[in-house]
């Protein structure tokens, strides 16, 4: 009679001889390969990597990717039949199976140009509100992810204000473009360019009022249109003034805005829509600090939104306030590489973000062209390369970076704690089976003893690979 060994993860059991446990890597030449893993017999000896299955740390509520409309329209350029293989590629059970969309409101520095949904100066009411342009670009992109995955959780957040709500009235808050040379392409008067620890934003009464509408127009507009926006976060990058679609904020002009504006707003509206800060790019923990402090804010909010730079405040914040849900909300976008070194910044990222306790992880360009260009020449990486003229589609390294997490790590999983922090995360995923998820960054083959409580494996790791192991 063969001996059985039980793994007891509350409320499921996994046994030693009936386990199955598989594995899937992916270096730069041989992506997504099925491997054989042996489970060995219990022993005493020591493991070099340790997992511990009764070890529940935060709840895991998913992976993401960014709509935008240079994205839809690199998809235009290919036949229904290879635009519905990249979106199940990208949101169906067989692919990376996101379950988080980030959508811009209104124009994004990934947007064909400058737009808001009213441009008509001091409309206070919105009586010229327009998402017409979205019903071309952005909704039938969201939509199509609708159809592979229904129960798709969308958030949004604003680049800038309508212009006439600014304090310079422009949709960028600095002249130059990317090389720093000159007028940028924004053509403003480098006379009314702000400084970056400033409020952007016109702090008057009627323009507060006016933009919480803007948002509750928002979100009703785009329900109308079939699409459901459950969470929307006030500003991208806080702290930053580029030459693309900005604005600026104080965390204590922010924090009036949202707790005695457009959280009050909603509720006249009867919206359900969540209310986050974010999305916060700077480093100091106290901007999120200084925004807690007002009452109304801080009750206001459901969640805290991190990106760039802002994923440094984690350590601090998310031990200062743990009672609030974290979200990294754009993975850095990288100048075009779309190569191995991308994928090793990005799983850097990823493991400091969720062993400093996000609960969910957000991609910037889920697809662009072959130049990866925004409108000011910025060429960034993305998951998908499609050519518009030779209509080749390429699946970039950092693709199947998403694709070895999110595609087995569902919402209401758990992270696990692990001995090995720096390149390993761990999960209890959504089925019950342990996922372990390991990077090897080293120029040689390696193998590693792995014990997940009574469970113990060999891992054998090509060079500069990245692996994920299902036990079930």
């Amino acid at each position: 009679m063969k001996r059985k060994i039980l793994l007891c993860l509350g409320g499921f059991c996994l046994s030693a001889v009936a386990q199955r446990v598989e594995m899937v890597t992916t270096t730069a030449s041989e992506r997504w390969k099925n491997q054989k893993v042996k489970v060995q017999k219990i022993h005493e000896g020591k493991a070099d990597i340790y997992v511990y299955p009764d070890s529940l740390m935060q709840e895991i509520e998913g992976f993401g990717g960014t709509f935008n409309e240079l994205g839809w329209d690199a998809l235009q350029s290919l036949s229904s039949e290879e635009r519905a293989k990249v979106m199940s590629s990208l949101f169906s059970e067989e692919g990376v199976n996101f379950v988080y969309g980030r959508t811009p409101i209104a124009c994004s520095d990934y947007a064909f140009s400058y737009y808001s949904y009213n441009d008509v100066k001091d409309d206070y009411e919105m009586r010229n509100f327009n998402v017409g342009r979205d019903r071309y670009t952005l909704i039938p992109y969201i939509k199509e992810a609708l159809k592979l995955r229904p129960d798709l959780r969308l958030w949004a957040s604003p680049w800038t204000p309508p212009i006439w709500m600014k304090i310079n009235e422009h949709y960028s808050l600095k002249s130059h473009g990317i090389d720093k040379q000159g007028t940028g392409h924004n053509r403003l008067d480098p006379h009314r360019a702000t400084f970056i620890h400033t409020t952007g934003f016109n702090m008057q009464v009627g323009y507060l009022e006016a933009y919480a509408l803007y948002f509750s127009k928002y979100i009703q507009e785009y329900r109308k249109n079939g699409v459901n926006i459950s969470m929307i976060m006030p500003q991208n990058e806080i702290a930053w003034q580029p030459a693309w679609p900005s604005c600026t904020w104080r965390s204590e002009d922010l924090a009036i805005f949202v707790g005695k504006f457009l959280a009050p707003r909603f509720k006249q509206d009867g919206l359900d829509t969540e209310i986050w800060l974010g999305t916060v790019n700077f480093p100091d923990p106290d901007y999120i600090r200084t925004f807690l402090k007002d009452k109304d804010a801080a009750e206001a909010i459901g969640g805290i939104g991190v990106q760039w730079t802002g994923k440094q405040a984690l350590p601090v914040v998310q031990r200062e306030y743990p009672n609030y849900r974290y979200m990294q909300t754009e993975n850095e976008c990288g100048e075009g590489e779309n190569d191995w070194t991308s994928l090793e910044k990005s799983w850097k990222a990823i493991v400091h973000c969720f062993n400093h306790g996000v609960n969910s992880y957000m991609y910037w360009n889920m697809v662009l062209d072959e130049t990866g260009k925004s409108g000011w020449d910025w060429s960034q990486n993305s998951l998908v390369r499609v050519n518009r003229q030779t209509h080749e589609v390429v699946y970039t390294d950092e693709y199947y970076l998403l694709k070895h997490l999110s595609h087995f790590v569902q919402p209401g999983s758990r992270r696990l704690k692990v001995s090995a922090s720096e390149n390993m995360l761990a999960f209890r995923n959504h089925e019950g089976k342990v996922v372990v998820v390991v990077y090897h960054p080293g120029a040689a083959p390696m193998k590693k003893t792995v014990r997940i409580g009574d469970i113990c494996f060999v891992l054998a790791l090509s060079p500069q690979s990245l692996a994920t192991v299902v036990c079930s």
